[in-house]
This record gives structure tokens, sequence and C-alpha cells, in this order.
């Protein structure tokens, strides 16, 4: 650096330096691939210096759109700080059913900028049942109940979203009963807002709770229905 200051530091700071001599505050997104070379490609969202948060959370709307491959499927400990970076405007949630990623109703979550934060397991506490749809339309969904130590409870797969807490509202009035949002209990102790179920709705719906997974129990059901 000391022999060639000015080379390097062009190299490195080749779309970047500028936001820092303008004293703006910027987020790189990852955008797509190129279509001759297959690199991936990004955008740079910036604003006014002290602006973090507001662009943090329209480069996450922008990247759920996009709809890229995955490539990480839960938080490393450097990833956490975008969390907390997060967290004045973005909201966790944990989902087990329908709303889960390629699912039908995870546009609901998409639409409203929602990211995927981690894939991961309940604590083993929980009954896992199948319910019927309520009236046309509406998918196959699975409820979550919370039992006892010894009523048979397991672990179930889940993915937990962060959602701008400005939309929360219109998704929690778009869900349908027997389901609710509530504090889900993850595998490594922690409490997330998250999906659960009336208690009255186990009492006629099918359990599954064997197949800890909903995208396990939908692919058995398409084998059965073949």
């Amino acid at each position: 650096m000391l022999n060639d200051p000015i080379k390097l530091n062009s190299n490195l700071g080749r779309y970047t330096n500028y936001m820092n001599l303008l004293d703006m505050a910027a987020i790189a997104v990852p955008a797509g691939f190129l279509e001759d070379t297959g690199m991936p490609w990004g955008v740079t969202f910036f604003a006014p210096a002290f602006s973090d948060h507001k662009l943090a959370v329209l480069a996450s709307a922008f990247h759920a759109k996009a709809a890229l491959p995955v490539a990480k499927t839960s938080l490393s400990s450097s990833d956490t700080e975008l969390v907390k970076v997060l967290d004045d405007h973005m909201m966790q949630i944990a989902v087990c059913g329908a709303h889960m990623e390629g699912l039908p109703l995870n546009h609901q979550l998409l639409s409203r900028g929602a990211v995927l934060v981690q894939k991961t397991q309940s604590a083993p506490c929980y009954k896992f049942y199948h319910l019927p749809p309520t009236r046309p339309g509406m998918p196959a969904r699975p409820g979550m109940v919370r039992v006892a130590a010894g009523q048979g409870g397991a672990a179930i797969a889940m993915e937990v979203w962060a959602m701008p807490a400005s939309e929360f509202g219109s998704f929690l009035e778009g869900i349908a009963p027997p389901l609710g949002l509530g504090r889900v209990q993850l595998a490594d102790g922690s409490e997330v807002c998250g999906f659960i179920c009336e208690g009255i709705a186990a009492e006629t719906a099918q359990d599954i709770t064997a197949f800890g997974n909903w995208r396990s129990w939908l692919e058995n059901e398409a084998i059965v229905g073949k």
C-alpha cells in the first residue's frame, strides 16, 4: 500500500470509495447473474449519512423479490450483526407450513419484503396437525400445539423470516383460524413470534407429528395420491 497507494486504494474502493468521500451510507445487494459469464452482480443502495436502517429495510425487500438461490441456511456469528442493525425495523416470525419457502402462501411474506433468516427446528415439545382448508382456494395448512413433557411432542422443521415491522399488522389480519401468532420455542431454547394453533383443533385434525416436517408430509401425500 505504501509503495502504490493510489492504484491499490482505487482497486479496493472501485465501487465504494466515493460513498466515503461524499459522506453517504450505502448497502450492496446481490441482484442476479450475468448471462455471458454466469458471474454474480449486485446493486448498491445509497442515501445520506445515518440512513442505515432505512437502507437495510429497502435492500432486504429488493433481495427478497429477486428470489435468488440461498447459499446459507443459518446465521453465522458475523451475520448476527446484520440482524441487530435490522432489529428496530424488522420483526422475526417462525413459520412451519404453507408460508415456507416455495410453498403456496410464501408470497404473503415476500410481498411484504420479508427475508429468510434461518432454517431450524422447534424445541421438541410440539404436536403437529394437518388442518384441512376452511374455505375455497385455501391450501392445506399445519398447526403446532405445544404439549407437556411425555405427551408425544417432537421437534418440528421451521423457517425464521424477518419482516419489516410496518407490514406485520396486515400479515396478522390475513391469518385464518384456528391459527394465530404467539411465542414459539426453537431448538436452541430461544423464543420468537411464530404460528401456533388453538388446542381445540387437535380434537378433529389429523396428527402428523411423526413426519416432523410439513414438506415431508406433503411428499408422502403426493406419493399416496398416485
